[in-house]
């Protein structure tokens, strides 16, 4: 069975043909499907694509959510341009949101319903894209314009970006993981793990309200 004919019909816990069960434990009492897969690139052994198994399930059942899904794995890939573009094509075509998908508004306020809950700036964090978190706390926070640099007006500018009234919407900065952890706590905890590259974000509203 190849991996699309898999997606499409798998079962959360089951095989698609035998009908057992696929998971096993792994570490810390984790679940996963552990496979052996040989594509384009190689045989990769003992794959665990329990999470991109658990996703697909998740999207058929929601596939509403699939652009704000794309658009917070591009926050966890550090992808700025597909962030832009996205931003870019909703603003383009009017995107306020319909019954099918969210308006911008809400992909920038999603939290990860099946994983723990991050938003797109606590990814942006965890992947250490500065340019990310700035474009977020622009468009989806009320953090103070003389907080910014000036380049980051440059580049919103260029590429058509500009902040608008908040409209009373839910800032950003207030948004907490499934343990209870705002994108400060992560910055901090990347800190204390040796990473410097957010020390000077911590402790000034940047990522925390």
């Amino acid at each position: 069975m190849n991996r699309q004919c898999l997606l499409d019909a798998y079962q959360i816990d089951q095989c698609p043909n035998c009908h057992k069960s696929l998971i096993s434990e792994g570490s810390n009492n984790t679940q996963q499907i552990l496979c052996n897969l040989n594509n384009e690139g190689g045989l990769q052994v003992n794959l665990d694509i329990y999470p991109l198994l658990k996703e697909e399930s998740y999207l058929k059942a929601y596939p509403e959510e699939r652009k704000a899904r794309a658009f917070l794995e591009f926050c966890r890939s550090g992808d700025l341009q597909a962030v832009i573009e996205m931003i870019q094509s909703s603003s383009s075509e009017g995107d306020d949101g319909d019954d099918m998908g969210p308006s911008m508004d809400e992909i920038f306020r999603y939290q990860d319903p099946i994983g723990d809950k991050q938003s797109g700036l606590h990814a942006a964090v965890t992947a250490g894209s500065r340019e990310i978190a700035w474009l977020l706390l622009l468009l989806a926070s009320e953090l103070e314009l003389t907080e910014f640099p000036p380049e980051v007006f440059q580049e919103a500018k260029g590429v058509g970006i500009m902040r608008e009234k908040n409209r009373g919407l839910v800032d950003i900065r207030t948004l907490r993981d499934e343990e209870g952890k705002t994108a400060e706590d992560v910055a901090r905890e990347l800190a204390n793990q040796g990473n410097s590259m957010w020390n000077d974000w911590i402790g000034n509203s940047r990522l925390a309200i």
